[in-house]
């Protein structure tokens, strides 16, 4: 039933909008789609990396820089093509301290060494780990984010403005109302409803492009008076420039970046490769973690040098993408490349695109991430990992998504341990080749969870002088068991009994029989290993 309601969880991790489908010959109308999706993407990156740059305080071409190396040397050197990465919120609320602390060329700095540590750990392959992330944790994952992109929209329905002395975004003033808030909604719902109609009139332009481009031209062609994306910021600038921090190259330098890096690095690291999951559940592709690594650490570091706030996966954005038809790197090089286009010489044109049309967008992104199966499998699967899916979402709205993916890691290796650790018993009978020996047939995985009930299973004081324990049915896990077994040894020892270890590996021999305990080898003892004996042999087991 476990195994079932788990294949439940998974199934339902693919939002029910987005089919799976493999790569497509590079035809013509494969790179038009992929053009005009990078050209829908780039539209929808510029108000986030604006704001996020607002949000850590800093310029708003230091995000939009960030967002087109990070994406560009992603799209190219990237684990799974289809990801869009950039400047996002969950790094930047990180930087807020640094810079309001030290300024912005630590920030620049910390960048540089959070690329060289996203380095390390894709050499390391430490990408891998994203394995003992189980599917709830991903189902709240999925579910906190999209809840999360909701809320973010919610600034764009104040009064723009005066972002730049609230440095929290668009709109730092009052809510909206009245009129200007009814012709918001209103091309909000217009934006929505052409991109749920497109599809069925044609597939030629990716849908979210149409609703942008519709509802701009009406704002635009009609005069009306809405928040627009040049009342986030000005978004003119020039090419990036190489930039080296200007910080002092010292120990003390190192001590206010480092502590940064390294959370900020994590951060990145783990939306980036529970993005590239996602992405693959989507796209029916697997493996390419390390190689994510890489790439985000190369563009971090690249970024830190060319004046950018650094950046990872963005689960928007990439939602948009693959959506929108975009499977190759030609999508996400195209969306950085139309993005570096905006800034130096588009400008004046994207300034003018109504905030309500990206809006509508990314609200129906919200609708298309959200996995709202998953609302009515709670009854069927195991109350724990419902109460991890509810976990990790909660917690992800209320504060990061390293902390909800870590709390959910934790619970669910919790709640394993705990439901492996009431599986041991034994089974007692009288030993047919030794009269007189009474047989422990242990069962279940003896581990340090399961330690306690292991001894509690065993009567020495009326057991009698032969004792035999068979883990033909159980497998010693960690030096934690072996710390049991040879307990257990030393108390039948002391009561005058002869203890005898059946279908042990032949580590636990070893390490057993050093300790001066009895063992009797088996033909057909097994042969795996553990996991610690590195450890018994330095000493750690019982002091032997």
């Amino acid at each position: 039933m476990r195994r079932a309601a788990l294949a439940l969880l998974a199934k339902n991790i693919t939002p029910p909008n987005l089919s799976i489908m493999q790569d497509e010959g590079l035809s013509v109308a494969r790179v038009r789609t992929e053009v005009l999706s990078g050209l829908t993407v780039a539209l929808a990156l510029v108000p986030e990396a604006v704001a996020f740059a607002f949000v850590a305080g800093v310029h708003p071409l230091v995000g939009l820089y960030a967002a087109f190396l990070v994406g560009l040397v992603t799209a190219i050197f990237g684990g799974r093509p289809g990801m869009i990465s950039g400047a996002t919120g969950a790094l930047a609320v990180v930087m807020v301290a640094l810079v309001a602390d030290h300024g912005v060329e630590y920030l620049f700095a910390t960048v540089v060494l959070m690329g060289i540590l996203q380095l390390i750990a894709g050499v390391m392959h430490w990408g891998r780990f994203i394995r003992l992330v189980p599917h709830p944790v991903m189902l709240g994952f999925v579910n906190g984010l999209a809840i999360v992109i909701f809320l973010a929209q919610l600034t764009q329905f104040k009064v723009p403005g005066t972002v730049e002395n609230t440095g929290h975004g668009a709109g730092g003033g009052e809510w909206l109302s009245g009129m200007p808030l009814v012709l918001m909604l209103g091309l909000v719902a217009m934006t929505m409803t052409i991109i749920w109609i497109m599809p069925k009139i044609t597939k030629v332009v990716p849908a979210p492009l149409a609703g942008i481009g519709v509802v701009a031209a009406l704002v635009i062609g009609m005069g009306l008076d809405v928040p627009r994306v040049g009342d986030l910021a000005s978004i003119e600038g020039g090419l990036p420039l190489f930039h080296i921090p200007m910080v002092p190259l010292n120990f003390a330098t190192l001590e206010i970046i480092l502590p940064y890096a390294v959370i900020l690095a994590a951060i990145g690291l783990i939306e980036s490769l529970l993005t590239l999951n996602l992405v693959g559940e989507m796209t029916g592709k697997r493996g390419g973690a390390s190689q994510e690594c890489i790439a985000q650490g190369a563009s971090n570091v690249l970024t830190g040098f060319f004046g950018g706030m650094g950046g990872c996966a963005m689960i928007g954005q990439s939602m948009i993408n693959v959506k929108s038809g975009g499977r190759t790197r030609i999508a996400g090089i195209a969306a950085a490349l139309f993005l570096l286009l905006f800034i130096v010489v588009a400008s004046p044109a994207i300034e003018q695109i109504p905030l309500a049309a990206l809006v509508g967008v990314m609200f129906m992104v919200v609708i298309g991430t959200f996995a709202w199966n998953s609302l009515k499998i709670m009854t069927k699967v195991p109350l724990t990992d419902a109460f991890v899916i509810v976990l990790v979402t909660v917690v992800t709205v209320a504060t990061d998504l390293a902390i909800a993916v870590v709390v959910g890691v934790i619970v669910s290796a919790l709640a394993y341990a705990w439901n492996n650790a009431r599986r041991i018993h034994a089974v007692t009978r009288e030993s047919e080749s030794d009269k007189g020996a009474k047989v422990y047939e242990i069962q279940g995985p003896l581990f340090f969870g399961s330690t306690d009930g292991f001894i509690e299973l065993f009567d020495i004081e009326h057991d009698p002088d032969s004792v035999i324990v068979d883990f033909k049915y159980s497998r010693v896990v960690d030096q934690s068991a072996l710390q049991a077994i040879e307990a257990l040894a030393g108390k039948y020892e002391d009561a005058g009994k002869k203890i005898t270890l059946r279908h042990l590996s032949r580590d636990c021999h070893d390490l057993l029989s050093r300790a001066g305990h009895l063992m009797v080898d088996s033909d057909d003892d097994p042969d795996y290993g553990i996991a610690v004996d590195y450890s018994v042999r330095t000493g750690i087991l019982g002091g032997h």
